[in-house]
């Protein structure tokens, strides 16, 4: 493997900070279901519950996204691209499209990081 590029980190902290305070205001709702007896304060804190269930799972399933670099291609996930059958690269608000010769694609998001030190390590071994 030449590079692999995980998720920024930027995105994990934003989950992260996000699984935090909705742990922290699910604790909140419990401890005014205690004190107050009202269980009206049990429906916000299922919501809170949830969300943090969310965010957990949307953390763990990023930590997963690495674009990594070969010898002899490129992979994201499940998806991959050998050098010779690269079409065209195109840069977009969205990431990096990648157009492989029988016309499928692959995307590689925002999400990663380093995209632009990506970008030009695929231009190079392309010569695109």
């Amino acid at each position: 493997m030449i590079a692999a590029f995980p998720t920024a980190p930027s995105y994990i902290q934003r989950a992260a900070i996000i699984a935090l305070l909705s742990f922290v205001f699910f604790l909140a709702m419990l401890v005014a279901f205690l004190v107050r007896q009202q269980y009206g304060y049990l429906i916000p804190a299922a919501a809170f519950f949830v969300l943090n269930l969310f965010t957990l799972a949307g953390f763990i399933m990023q930590r997963r996204n690495v674009a990594s670099l070969f010898e002899n291609g490129v992979k994201y996930k499940n998806l991959a691209a050998q050098w010779n059958e690269i079409v065209s690269i195109g840069d977009g608000d969205d990431g990096l499209t990648i157009v492989k010769t029988d016309g499928s694609q692959l995307k590689i998001p925002r999400s990663i990081d380093d995209l632009g030190r990506l970008n030009s390590l695929l231009r190079e071994r392309t010569r695109l």
